[in-house]
């Protein structure tokens, strides 16, 4: 068995203490089978995904043509006339 040491929150470790105590385990057993069942919960790592990822593009979307006096006359018309 390896010994080690690390580090937890002072919340974590009183719940953690709390709930050991509730079930006559050690701090150590607590840890070693929180351990486990992520272990279980999680058996493999997730792939490495190698590309990058970006969102679709399409040629429809956007506001293509419009100069930006119409860009700016269609958002203000859009918007709440109680907030003018």
């Amino acid at each position: 068995m390896t010994k080690t040491q690390i580090q937890v929150p002072e919340e974590l470790f009183r719940e953690l203490r709390h709930f050991a105590k509730q079930r006559e385990w050690s701090l150590a057993e607590t840890f070693r089978r929180g351990a486990e069942l992520l272990l279980q919960v999680y058996p493999e790592a997730p792939p490495a995904d190698k590309n990058e990822w970006t969102p679709p593009t399409s040629s429809n979307v956007g506001w293509n043509g419009l100069s930006a006096t119409q860009l700016r006359d269609a958002a203000f018309a859009d918007s709440d006339p109680h907030l003018a």
